[in-house]
């Protein structure tokens, strides 16, 4: 392929790299405002696999509570993945892997050299071209069986609700606050669940915020920290043991597998092995979430995990 401009705009490679759409549910089938789908997807129901799905995921499958039904669930699931570098590039991979239905990955601006230390889903050859469309040829030939969309483009005031509202899930693995409070503040607005994680230098966090029901990632910062995007060393498997454990925080959240970080904020110092868990203050006052029922959502579901409590 030749040179590429990055654009803010959704890209689709012809040929192989492009995935079928799936089809859209049935009106009847749609939640209402009075009794909400207690799974938060645009196919409240879950989507039957394919002979090939069914052969490709059976081992997962085949774990305690998970089974055929959550592997469903997982196919009918749109998961927004920003900042798709080292830690968003490998998140995704693991989604793929899982078998999410629909990935939707944002990323604007093109891969340097020095990238190439964490960010496993990009090659040398593609040095100075968008890394989103690379990492969206990556995760197709990987996973033909789903649906990716790569947006060349950073987390805007302009773009991100409608970013949102095409997602059932979000994970947030921006490199900056500003496109992180805009995420954050979209996902409260819509009703949507987000896994946050970030990293610096050896240590990282991850949480996950349910709208009406946990602090969000302003009760977490109400006041940002200068932060210099370029200012800290990552390691790549640092970044790579936080992108697990995103993931698999975004499949128990839509699939309802085990405990969710639901209010819990977990810490991690990689130089010494250290992690803790540490309840996070839901601010009453905060001005993003404060006043948030998850009652009051209309007909933005509840996750299955929640509805499991």
């Amino acid at each position: 392929m030749g040179s590429l401009n990055c654009a803010p705009l959704l890209w689709r490679e012809p040929g192989a790299f492009t995935s079928p759409r799936r089809p859209t549910p049935s009106p009847s089938l749609e939640g209402n405002r009075k009794n909400p789908p207690i799974y938060p997807s645009t196919h409240p129901f879950p989507m039957p696999l394919s002979p090939t799905e069914r052969d490709r995921y059976r081992r997962q499958m085949q774990l305690p509570g998970f089974g055929q039904e959550s592997q469903e669930r997982l196919k009918a699931t749109t998961a927004l993945v920003t900042g798709v570098g080292g830690l968003g590039g490998t998140a995704a991979l693991y989604l793929a892997a899982a078998g999410v239905g629909r990935l939707i990955l944002v990323r604007g601006g093109d891969l340097l050299r020095e990238d190439m230390n964490r960010q496993i889903l990009m090659t040398d050859n593609w040095v100075g071209q968008p890394r989103v469309f690379k990492a969206q040829q990556t995760l197709a030939a990987f996973n033909p069986d789903i649906q990716i969309d790569a947006v060349c483009d950073y987390v805007t005031a302009e773009n991100v609700d409608g970013l949102v509202q095409q997602a059932d899930i979000a994970l947030d693995c921006a490199f900056d606050f500003k496109e992180r409070d805009l995420l954050n503040a979209a996902c409260v607005r819509w009703g949507k669940s987000m896994v946050e994680a970030a990293m610096n230098a050896m240590e990282a966090y991850l949480i996950t915020v349910i709208p009406g029901e946990t602090p969000c990632l302003s009760c977490l910062f109400p006041e940002k920290p200068e932060w210099d995007r370029w200012g800290f060393g990552v390691l790549g498997a640092v970044s790579g043991t936080l992108a697990c454990l995103a993931a698999l925080e975004a499949i128990k959240v839509i699939t309802g597998l085990g405990d969710p970080l639901l209010g819990q904020l977990l810490t991690m110092d990689l130089a010494r092995a250290e992690f803790a868990k540490r309840r996070a203050y839901h601010d009453p006052d905060c001005p993003v979430c404060g006043g948030v029922k998850a009652e009051n959502r209309g007909d933005r579901a509840l996750p299955l995990a929640l509805a499991r409590r």
